[in-house]
Parts: structure tokens; sequence; C-alpha cells
């Protein structure tokens, strides 16, 4: 393909995520589907091109006046490539299966443009990072939005330095990561499910966020703990690597039925519950649990770098539904906790209004729960490595809430919450 070819099929792919719900990259893979005659080359580069527009999205939407993909594109190689409008009205040729010509107020706003602004996000969501991170707001959306994630797995158990040389073996670049002392990191596109060790359960694919909250949460041996909203199951096999009883719920069968290989290939064990939809079905065992793991449905903006195309979907009246939806959860959630048992709140999101504000509205309405300090649960977590344990003291500041981020941790984003109840 011509290079102008392939901005013309970045803008036609652009317009058809606009027009879907389903992930950037699935619509990336049926457009190759479709179009046998773009070779790999081709395929990646037109790729690397539209999830650059996604990450950019506000800031190639503003100079260009219009969000559709042609203007997406447009704008990229301006601001983002710094290229001359030259250069540019070349590529826009509208020969062959280049994009079509420029227009004239195409070329005056490329002749008005000044190349280089700040990371920017949805008009709400950039508010309430202005409001929790102050002046390093711009760093957090930077981090969030306009960066690639790497690969994070979770050692299933086994020695960590040895799980990095078989992965090293195996030609991906495994390091230890820095907070998480099961974790290992690899080069973002790392194929871990073609390795041995994925496939004899040895690692599972996990962020070290998510191993952070599930290692805050300190299940031990022989606890019952319940995983209340276990979705996918990552953070229920890392809560049953301590030895404990866990019992797995959710509300949607098809959640649980992809639990049961991953618990089988790790050699792990949980009970699978499948909860009505108001939570029945876990009445007996109501104030049994020793810990109560709510890992709630949320927004999932912590996952942007991952799907950035998600940040423009997402609308401030879906945020509020989750925060009602979570302090629900919590509420049911908090009846199976024994006296002196643990409750821990995560999602993973960056959001004031499902982060603080539901464990705020939650904690108001049951006084029977005490705050217990990250830096108490991260002196006894067994999953934190020394500095891990420092780090998110540090980053609690003495309270009982913590929040990760790509520009804070180099994780996803992920909350966690946590209290004790008294009686």
């Amino acid at each position: 393909m011509t290079p102008g070819a392939r901005l013309a099929a970045a803008a036609e792919v652009l317009d058809r995520i606009a027009a879907s719900r389903a992930p950037a990259e699935q619509v990336l893979k049926e457009w190759g589907r479709a179009n046998r005659y773009a070779g790999s080359g081709d395929r990646r580069a037109i790729g690397e091109l539209v999830f650059r527009c996604l990450r950019n999205r506000a800031r190639l939407a503003d100079a260009g006046g219009a969000e559709d993909g042609r203007t997406l594109v447009l704008w990229s190689l301006r601001l983002l490539d710094g290229r001359d409008p030259e250069e540019i009205e070349r590529l826009f040729s509208g020969a062959g299966y280049a994009p079509a010509a420029l227009s004239d107020a195409e070329r005056t706003r490329l002749s008005a443009m000044k190349v280089g602004a700040e990371a920017s996000l949805p008009g709400f969501v950039e508010a309430d990072f202005r409001r929790r991170f102050g002046a390093n707001w711009a760093r957090e959306a930077e981090a969030l939005i306009a960066t690639r994630a790497p690969v994070d797995v979770r050692v299933n158990g086994g020695d960590r330095e040895a799980v990095a040389g078989e992965l090293r073996a195996a030609r991906l670049a495994a390091q230890e990561t820095p907070w998480s002392a099961w974790g290992l990191r690899l080069p973002a596109g790392s194929d871990v499910q073609g390795t041995v060790a994925w496939r004899e359960g040895r690692v599972e694919v996990q962020d070290e966020g998510s191993q952070l909250a599930a290692g805050l949460a300190g299940s031990r041996p022989r606890e019952l703990v319940v995983d209340y909203c276990a979705g996918g199951g990552g953070k229920t096999l890392a809560l049953a690597q301590s030895g404990a009883r866990v019992i797995a719920c959710d509300v949607q069968s098809r959640r649980l039925d992809a639990v049961r290989p991953r618990l089988e290939r790790a050699n792990a064990e949980a009970e699978l519950r499948l909860l009505g939809p108001e939570g029945e079905g876990v009445a007996d065992l109501e104030e049994r649990a020793d810990l109560v793991f709510v890992d709630a449905p949320c927004s999932g903006a912590g996952t942007w770098r991952r799907r950035p195309e998600a940040a423009w979907r997402l609308t401030e009246a879906e945020v509020d539904r989750f925060h009602g939806l979570q302090v629900a959860i919590l509420g049911r959630a908090a009846k199976l906790v024994r006296p002196g048992g643990r409750l821990v709140y995560v999602t993973c999101s960056v959001l004031g209004r499902e982060n603080e504000d539901s464990a705020a509205a939650f904690a108001g309405a049951h006084g029977a729960f005490r705050p217990v300090a990250v830096a108490e649960a991260a002196a006894h977590a067994s999953g934190l490595t020394e500095a891990g344990r420092a780090r998110l003291a540090e980053l609690a500041g003495g309270g009982h809430q913590v929040q990760f981020t790509p520009a804070r941790t180099g994780t996803d984003g992920f909350f966690v919450a946590l209290w004790k109840r008294t009686s």
C-alpha cells in the first residue's frame, strides 16, 4: 500500500470505531480480514496510526473542528508528527487510493496551526482530573491516554526469578515488577499465551495494579474469602494463591464459565456461585466471611491506555449510574462480613465519582465498618515488595484509600478502600 492509501485506510477504520461499541482492536482485525491485499506491515502501520489518533482524539478534534476519521488523520500528521503543510498536501492528493485533496479551509487551518498541545480528555473527565490531581493533572492524563501499556503477568505460586528466566528463554524480555512480589513485566504486545509457562499455568496475565489490589486485601490460609464480583477471575486466582477458601460470585454465568479454565490451568481451587440480580444466593454466608473483596463494576477508566477509544464513549450519566450501582453492591456485600472481618472495595477507575464518592457513601451508611490504614494492610501483605509497601503507604498518606495510576505507579488505574467490621 502507498503511504496515502494507508492514511485513507486509517481514516476508514476510525470511522468504523466511532460507529461501533466494539473494541478498536476488534475493528482493526475485521478490517484486515476484509482487505486481504494489506500486508502485515501495512496493517501494523495502520493500527499504529489509528491508536495514535484515538489517544490524542481531543487535541486533534479541537484542531480540526471535527471528529471524523479524515480529520483526525489529517491533523495527526501536522500536530503529532510535525510534518510540513506541503508534504501533507502531497499525501492528501486524491490520486489512486490516497485521501481526497485538501479543501481551502483545511489548507488555511494547516498553515495557521501551532504544533504541540497538552494531553486532553473528555470535558467532565478533565474537570475531575484538575480537581483530584491539581497541577499534575496533565501528566496524569498523558500517562493514561497517550501511552501504551506493557504486558504484566502474575507468577502462580512459583519462583518469580525462575519463571522470568523461562520467559526470557522464550525470547520475551521479562523484568520483575517493582511493587508486586508476584509480577513480571513484558514489552507491550508480547504473546504470553503462546508460551509453555502460560499453557501450564505458571503465569497469568494480570496488570501489576490488579495484583497490588489483591495483595492489599491480604487473604490468608484457611480464611473464608468471598470474591463478590469475580468477573473474569484474575483476582480470584490471586486471592486463592494464599490457600484461602475462596467463593467467587457473579451475576453473569458466562463470566463464571470463563473462570473455570483459568482455575484448572493454575491448579487453583474456588467455589463458583451465580448470584441473582439483587445479590441473591449468598444468604448462607451472612456474617461468616473473613474477607469480602468487591471489585465493583465501573467505567474502566483506569484501563484507557489499553482501550483509548473507551474514553470517548463514556458519558457523565454512565459514571453516575456506576456510582449508584457500586454503593448498592457494597451494601449487599457488607452483610457477608463477620465481626472482625475485612471489606475491600476496588475499581479499575481513576474517577472520583466511582472511587472516593462511592466509598464515602458506603461509609456514611455503615457505621459498623471502620477504616483500615493502607500502610497497616501493606505491612502484612505477602504479595508486595518492600518498595511496594513503602510506595503504597506514601500514596495513601496515612489514609485507608489509595489510587494507582500510570503516572504514579506505572500500572493501570486502580482504586482501593479498606474497612474492618467492628460489630
